[in-house]
């Protein structure tokens, strides 16, 4: 989920909650990861990413699991981040790993059991390394698997290969977090995905999953890729996909605000390039409608 901030950068509460709200209801959103990437939170405050769990949990109840960005390159950092959204109400952590240092593989895997020992909700491991340049090995993951609070994994690595092993020999519920893998990696035992497509087109985006878990792998693969004009224009055609997600948001009138420097906003000409692909995703097997309508 992306963090809404109004006009004058400042964190947006209110707009937190309705926007946890409208995800979870008509965005088909059945979990929120809040403090992410998308989230922007190398620029917000300690404080302020537990005031916005702390509102989201407020928000949506028991009708979502919410989970929490506690990644840092700093050990003792995170564990403090990871008890603080824990004590906020977040109903698990997201622990990316440590970045920039590069450590080997023995100290990524220290990290984690760190940080999984000091909290009592569940843990998901954030395995990017375009992003922090350190993989989780395979290896690693099997070991890390064998800590009761290790629960999940969010996949960056573009390995499906090493996916699919871990995925095998563990009980770790593995997410997609390339959207364009969402399908394939579901196809090899993953749970889901964790998305920032869905953001605006939540609907869209389940429905390819809930195809394939009903045995209609023609139909999964139609919707699938029915979605890829809007993915690749959001995720791979230069700009961060916080600066995409928030330029589509504010245009449907729904919560979002600004994005914090370094990043700008998107240009006039991509948000109606990002209009034109969204409005591609809309259009349900039956003919009608998902939710969002853009500002006139």
């Amino acid at each position: 989920m992306v963090t809404p901030f109004t006009s004058d950068g400042s964190l947006d509460l209110d707009g937190a909650r309705r926007l946890a709200d409208h995800l979870v209801g008509e965005g088909r959103c059945d979990g929120l990861v809040l403090n992410g990437t998308t989230g922007e939170s190398p620029t917000t405050t300690d404080e302020e990413k537990s005031a916005l769990v702390r509102a989201v949990v407020e928000a949506v109840g028991d009708r979502a699991r919410i989970t929490a960005g506690v990644g840092s390159a700093d050990t003792r950092g995170t564990v403090a981040l990871a008890r603080a959204a824990e004590a906020a109400g977040a109903h698990g952590v997201l622990v990316v790993t440590p970045y920039y240092s590069r450590p080997p593989q023995e100290d990524v895997a220290e990290h984690f059991r760190t940080v999984a020992d000091a909290v009592g909700v569940p843990v998901m491991l954030y395995d990017i390394p375009g992003r922090t340049g350190t993989r989780i090995e395979p290896d690693t993951m099997l070991r890390l698997a064998e800590h009761p609070r290790i629960a999940g994994v969010k996949d960056c690595a573009y390995d499906l290969l090493g996916s699919a092993k871990v995925i095998a020999a563990t009980g770790l519920a593995y997410y997609s977090g390339c959207e364009e893998l969402n399908l394939p990696l579901r196809a090899v035992g993953a749970v889901g995905c964790v998305s920032t497509v869905a953001n605006v087109a939540g609907p869209a985006v389940a429905a390819a999953l809930d195809a394939y878990d009903r045995g209609a792998n023609a139909e999964a693969t139609r919707l699938h890729q029915r979605t890829l004009p809007l993915v690749e224009l959001m995720m791979a055609a230069g700009l961060p996909g916080t600066v995409t997600a928030k330029a589509l948001l504010n245009a449907l009138g729904l919560p979002s605000g600004p994005v914090r420097a370094p990043l700008r906003a998107a240009s006039p000409d991509r948000t109606k390039a990002l209009l034109e692909a969204y409005e591609s995703t809309r259009s349900s097997p039956s003919g009608g409608t998902s939710w969002g309508h853009p500002q006139r």
